[in-house]
């Protein structure tokens, strides 16, 4: 086991001229942390420490997000995870994400499958998901906020979504993600977000994921994360899938002990693999268990 190192927060140039604020600590196998919409990497605070005892835990804020510069002309997430990672000599990692974050990270293993150890997808969102009309009318009223030349009046309206109500109960919690989305440039909320992204949607290419899967999912998270969270599951051949009782969807920030014992576990028992490749032996077992286990907790 390897002991806590100190942490080191950069700066990263991407070749377009962009800026990635990260933070590294700890030693070993690369675990990649990425953050939700309006957040930043501190919400992975309570991972860092437990992470890098084990581990090289690596963090980032997206662009346009946190510390990092917003965008000036096309881009990719999954491009500038690709360059961080070489940069720090840190292929293949084991990626984790949660919400926004679990759809690029899930991206990134279709994209660069040789870049990726294992995938961690926490109250994820997915690319080509039928999102709920009440979802999709209050997205697009933060949206107009926004363009509307409001972006704080759209952030309160993003901080008084009910996707945070179980985070809001608690008043620590309620303050740490009411500082990262007040922190939040909103620049994808006022902008056209000149992202590239991928011909085709995510969601028509889980049976490509070759990757061992853990799927996490907050039992108070709403109806549409939970969803997705079983169509993950379902669609990608070695996937887990743990609901989290009593939490929402910060699941990691709000069940913490039960995230980092869950999370830790899938990665030591997938720091022999060969990326990108599986033991079929183990996935008979394996399937076995999602089936009998963790799909009944979201039915």
């Amino acid at each position: 086991m390897n002991g806590a190192q100190p942490a080191v927060t950069e700066t990263f140039l991407c070749a377009d001229g962009g800026r990635l604020r990260y933070s590294t600590a700890g030693a070993g196998q690369s675990v990649v942390l990425i953050h939700g919409l309006g957040l930043d990497a501190a919400m992975w605070e309570p991972q860092w420490q437990p992470l890098q005892q084990e581990f090289r835990a690596i963090r980032l804020d997206l662009r346009g997000f946190g510390k990092s510069t917003v965008p000036t002309g096309p881009y990719s997430h999954c491009d500038d995870l690709l360059s961080l990672l070489d940069f720090l000599d840190a292929r293949p990692a084991h990626v984790v994400g949660l919400s926004m974050g679990g759809a690029l990270a899930l991206r990134f293993a279709l994209e660069h499958p040789s870049a990726v150890r294992s995938l961690t997808l926490i109250d994820s969102a997915l690319d080509g998901f039928s999102w709920s009309e009440e979802w999709i009318r209050k997205m697009k009223a933060i949206r107009l906020t926004a363009r509307d030349g409001d972006p704080n009046a759209a952030k309160q309206l993003w901080l008084a979504h009910e996707l945070f109500a179980p985070a809001r109960r608690d008043p620590g919690l309620a303050a740490s993600v009411t500082a990262m989305v007040e922190g939040y440039s909103a620049w994808h909320w006022c902008n056209a977000d000149p992202e590239r992204r991928a011909s085709t949607q995510a969601i028509r290419e889980l049976g490509r994921v070759s990757h061992r899967t853990l799927v996490l999912v907050g039992e108070l998270d709403l109806a549409d994360f939970q969803g997705i969270a079983r169509r993950l599951a379902a669609g990608i051949p070695h996937a887990a899938l743990h609901c989290i009782a009593g939490a929402g969807h910060m699941a990691n920030m709000e069940a913490p002990a039960v995230v980092n014992d869950l999370l830790l576990a899938h990665l030591r028992s997938r720091a022999q693999s060969v990326p990108g490749a599986d033991n079929d032996s183990h996935d008979a077992e394996h399937n076995h268990l999602i089936a009998r286990v963790d799909r009944p907790e979201l039915e």
